[in-house]
């Protein structure tokens, strides 16, 4: 698994499943689509440096009951999704696992600063989704608001994700797709992964900087580009390989930072393959 959280990349790589588990799902009440690929990725949200990391992907429904993954996180939703005219309100439990700069931090003056603490946070999610939008019986449209807290101890605040997703068949084999998405984090997310001390900023010879817990805001907004193909010759069933790319923007103090603006970059991008199988 990745060694940061990448919200663009594993809503992306996530969403490269739905098309054809949604497809399944439509007919069966209970399903499952598993992906695994490789990304090249910025070090952490901010970082001007790319890493080569794993990734991994699943989606599926138990009895009408959906669960997906996005990278190091798991959301499920808790209203069986039976609408014979496609509506899927989404309303239930997620956690995330966040390692954002535990790990493989290749700028000298951000490793300077030491290693964080992973944070485990909890909350849940509330969404609306369509399925058979515009252009066939499997597109699907759909927008969801996330809420976490840490509770494990590290920036012990919270993190807020509104995204959107559209995904369409242009055939029985190939898909496409594209997602938006931002994030609105809480003064202690700020603090403890862009504010830089007295002690940090003479290890790492970074300028002292508090204005990222100063006050909540968004941190960035990313946006990606999605498409697959089947190997076996149709989405609902097998294997297929998926490719991704993305964009993301950050913002605000969270740009102004020195391990963003000195050390890194406000701009980013990231790639990915990977290969998926439908049960």
């Amino acid at each position: 698994m990745t060694y940061l959280r990448l919200p663009l990349l594993f809503a992306a790589f996530g969403a490269a499943l739905a098309v054809p588990a949604q497809a399944q799902e439509a007919e069966d009440r209970s399903s499952l689509t598993i992906g695994a690929g490789a990304a090249y990725v910025p070090s952490y949200d901010g970082s001007d440096d790319y890493i080569a990391v794993p990734v991994a992907a699943a989606r599926g429904k138990v009895n009408d009951f959906a669960f997906w993954t996005r990278g190091t996180s798991l959301y499920v939703d808790a209203i069986p999704n039976t609408d014979p005219n496609g509506w899927d309100i989404e309303v239930g439990p997620a956690v995330n696992v966040n390692l954002t700069r535990t790990q493989r931090i290749k700028d000298p003056q951000v490793r300077a600063l030491g290693k964080l603490d992973t944070a485990i946070e909890v909350g849940g999610f509330v969404g609306l989704g369509k399925t058979g939008v515009i252009t066939s019986d499997y597109d699907n449209l759909s927008v969801r608001v996330s809420w976490m807290k840490d509770v494990g101890g590290a920036h012990k605040s919270y993190v807020i994700t509104p995204a959107i997703e559209y995904m369409t068949p242009l055939s029985t084999t190939t898909f496409v797709g594209v997602g938006a998405s931002a994030e609105y984090v809480g003064k202690g997310y700020g603090r403890y992964y862009y504010d830089v001390d007295a002690a940090g900023s003479l290890a790492s010879g970074l300028p002292v900087y508090t204005g990222a817990g100063d006050d909540s805001g968004f941190k960035k907004v990313s946006m990606n580009l999605i498409a697959g193909h089947s190997l076996s010759g149709d989405l609902r069933k097998g294997w297929a390989v998926f490719a991704l790319g993305g964009y993301q923007k950050m913002l605000g103090d969270y740009k102004r930072a020195p391990i963003v603006e000195i050390a890194g970059s406000s701009n980013q991008w990231i790639a990915a393959i990977g290969i998926g199988y439908t049960f």
